[in-house]
């Protein structure tokens, strides 16, 4: 899942707050035994999603928190995953995305138009994005830690967090944004 060498970049953002626990998890899911669960996230279910992706590619997901009082959507989480032949090589915050195109991160909005910025920019410096999410904290935490409500429906839902992704997708809670090409392994010469 996690790369052998595998690259914390600007871990001084303030968005590595969020970030760490992530990357905590996912270091905990990795040395447990294969049955080992963490609010329904297996590793067996992470390595055949990653392993699925292009061989080289990034993963990107902004997450914002909305400030009742200001009435105003802050970004609590912004991140890209680097992953190589199916491990995730390095983790930055929306932080080490430097573009004239792109805002400062304290005006960063959950629009389309900050999104793609976002993925071009995450393109050129890191590698093409194979899916972007982005979501406000509440649906974010509700993918995050729900997990299979009994154990006939853990035993049957081999792709539980998919699914409920999917559904939150079809809800309108968040939008997924992925590649539309068919992968292949590239050669550069």
């Amino acid at each position: 899942m996690l790369a052998e060498e595998f690259s914390v970049i600007d871990a001084a953002s303030p968005l590595w707050n969020a970030a760490r626990p992530l990357l905590d998890i996912a270091l905990r899911i990795e040395q447990q035994s294969a049955s080992y669960s963490w609010h329904g996230w297996q590793k067996k279910d992470l390595d055949a999603f990653l392993k699925a992706l292009p061989v080289h590619c990034s993963l990107l997901v902004g997450v914002w928190q909305i400030d009742v009082s200001l009435e105003h959507e802050d970004l609590w989480l912004g991140c890209v995953c680097e992953v190589i032949n199916g491990e995730v090589h390095s983790m930055r915050t929306f932080d080490a995305l430097t573009s004239d195109d792109l805002p400062p991160i304290a005006q960063l909005e959950p629009g389309f138009t900050h999104a793609q910025v976002l993925m071009l920019t995450a393109e050129k410096l890191v590698a093409p994005v194979a899916w972007a999410l982005f979501t406000d904290k509440t649906t974010w935490d509700e993918w995050l830690l729900t997990e299979a409500t009994s154990v006939e429906q853990a035993d049957t839902s081999h792709n539980e967090k998919g699914d409920l992704l999917a559904a939150l997708v079809r809800q309108g809670r968040c939008v997924l944004l992925g590649s539309q090409l068919t992968h292949h392994n590239h050669h550069h010469s």
